[in-house]
Parts: C-alpha cells; structure tokens; sequence
C-alpha cells in the first residue's frame, strides 16, 4: 500500500475557499444582471415617451389650419400611449396675427411609470 503524502489531492480548506469564491463570483454577476435589466426597463419607458411625443408633435406639424393649433391640441391627454401615462401639450403664442414675429412654441411633455422625469420635446411653428 502506498503512502499518502501531505500535499496529495485538495485539502478542506481549499475546498471552502474555491467555493467562497464561486459564491462570491455568482452574486456578483446577479448583481450586475439585476443592474442591466432596469436599466433595459428605464430605457424602454424612456423610448416609449419620446415616440408618443414625438407623435403629437408629428400631427401637429402637418396641421392644416394654424389658427386652430391650441383649440386642437393643448391641453392634457390620460393614459396615453398606456395607463397611468399623461401627456400634456402647451402652445405659446408670440407676436399676433399679421405681425412679422408670428409663431407658436409647442411643448410636449410626457411622464408616467417608470419614468424618473417627464420627456419634453419642443418645436416652433411660424404663421404662414
């Protein structure tokens, strides 16, 4: 029979330190997958803001008839695009009809769950 030396095969301690750091190791990726998936989440929430922003501000666009833009437009629409979503519009009018500085400033600002502050997109419109 042969004899077993001291530095034959893994000791306990080994054992329990490979595992500690196995351990260590699969928490640490836990976390930074937990991590990279809210930011996913934050960043779908975000995109889905800016589209249904960015919708508004497409329609009011191609509006025909400029006099007509906050009658049509500004004011505060609930759940839209999803429950629990707002999206309010806000035209400012500068200058009057016939003036040279006519235009409209068209704020559109999005909030809901998930979001950490509103999405606001902005356009100016000229009088034609």
């Amino acid at each position: 029979m042969k004899k077993r030396t001291a530095e034959a095969g893994f000791t306990l301690i080994e054992v329990i330190i490979a595992v500690v750091m196995l351990a260590i190791l699969t928490l640490s990726l836990m976390k930074n997958n937990a991590t990279m998936i809210r930011a996913v989440t934050d960043d779908r929430a975000r995109t889905q803001a800016m589209a249904a922003a960015d919708e508004r501000l497409a329609r009011v666009r191609v509006w025909p008839t400029y006099a007509t833009l906050e009658a049509t437009f500004a004011g505060t629409e609930n759940n839209t695009p999803f429950a629990g979503w707002s999206r309010v519009t806000t035209i400012v009018r500068t200058g009057g009809v016939n003036q040279v500085n006519d235009y409209k400033r068209i704020t559109i600002s999005v909030t809901g769950p998930g979001l950490a502050a509103a999405i606001n997109r902005t356009v100016t419109l000229a009088a034609p």
